[in-house]
């Protein structure tokens, strides 16, 4: 992948009627700014995609470890219930809101980072087509200016 730096020491050639060195230099250094600009910014909502895959991955332990919680409070409700029956079923009347009421939590908060995952790619999406158009605007640019330079 290109860097601001590899962008900002590129050196062209001298040819004969070549291009003003100096329009050349501030050009670059122009470039060299802008693409030092997207790229961090690349860098930031990579970090930040990261950053959100794991709060996804931690939700979905926590929504694994809610439904383990569940199928075993339900094996000891059966061994409880011979006990006392009544007793039990109110427990876990009770442990199935609380765990229903978390499970619908868990389940929010995917719902929500899933949908910032989401923005996130189209964020970066639109910032490659934005980027792509910019670099295709400069290469059709350059290209014009050779055509015309050779005729």
């Amino acid at each position: 992948m290109l860097t601001p730096l590899d962008i900002h020491n590129k050196e062209f050639k001298h040819g004969f009627r070549g291009y003003n060195e100096e329009e050349v230099d501030e050009f670059l250094d122009q470039v060299v700014k802008d693409y030092e600009t997207l790229y961090r910014e690349n860098i930031d909502l990579k970090e930040t995609v990261e950053r959100l895959n794991g709060k996804l991955e931690h939700y979905q332990h926590m929504e694994n470890t809610l439904h383990s919680t569940l199928v075993i409070a339900q094996e000891t409700a059966e061994e409880v219930k011979l006990n006392a029956k009544k007793e039990t079923e109110l427990i876990i009347k009770e442990a199935e809101i609380r765990a229903q009421g978390m499970v619908d939590e868990a389940f929010a908060k995917v719902r929500r980072l899933t949908g910032e995952y989401e923005d996130l790619q189209k964020q970066s999406q639109i910032f490659r087509t934005r980027l792509r158009t910019l670099l295709q605007a400069q290469m059709d640019m350059l290209n014009n200016a050779k055509e015309e330079d050779e005729n």
